[in-house]
């Protein structure tokens, strides 16, 4: 992450306070650039500008497929039809590693960019609750899983100092977040396998 910083540096340098090159005090503030959370972190907290720029519509993909709600055994000598119960939250993720859903400043500003570009809200978290039904034959196991609908957003932020942050009065931060598509199904499938031995003793004993 901090090299992608040191890019922003050194592009942010170019615009600097309207300065054609650097002095030597700010080259030697370079040395030690700002992490991009403690840049981010001043959103809003000591900048005169703090803008979000997408680099681009939100790309959709499918989160990983994992169980949902409780396995289903069948220690009969019957087919079963078992319904499985199951609430499950799909959370997000982003490059600087804290939740959106917390009072940042950046994090404001986000989803307000988000809203005025693409003209619906940024869902940090998504909770689904539902009953599933499997028909598991005799001596085998059933579970369901689920994968969620997503969205990844990818850009920039532009930041104004009134007075040099780290030696820059302008600095470019990347940025990339993850999260629940909104209004988006989830894919829910059904499987089954015969029960081990052990399941067996387990669950039929």
């Amino acid at each position: 992450m901090k090299r992608r910083v040191r890019l922003s540096v050194l592009f942010a340098a170019l615009v600097t306070a309207g300065s054609a090159a650097l002095t030597p005090t700010v080259a030697q503030a370079d040395d030690d650039p700002p992490t991009t959370r403690e840049l981010l972190d001043k959103c809003d907290n000591g900048t005169d500008v703090c803008e979000f720029h997408p680099d681009g519509p939100p790309k959709d993909s499918m989160g990983e497929a994992h169980q949902v709600g409780d396995s289903a055994f069948n220690c009969t000598d019957d087919l079963q039809r078992s319904t499985v119960g199951w609430s499950d939250t799909t959370g997000e993720s982003n490059s600087v590693g804290v939740s959106l859903s917390a009072e940042y400043g950046f994090a404001e500003v986000f989803k307000v960019s988000i809203e005025t570009n693409y003209q619906h809200t940024w869902e940090s978290s998504h909770t689904e609750s539902e009953q599933t039904n499997i028909d598991v034959k005799p001596d085998e196991v059933g579970w369901v899983t689920r994968e969620a609908q997503m969205q990844t957003v990818k850009g920039q932020y532009e930041m104004h100092f009134p007075d040099p942050f780290h030696g820059h009065y302008i600095w470019y931060v990347p940025f990339e977040a993850t999260g629940p598509k909104p209004d988006a199904p989830s894919t829910k499938t059904q499987h089954t396998r015969p029960m081990t031995e052990e399941e067996k003793a387990q669950h039929c004993g």
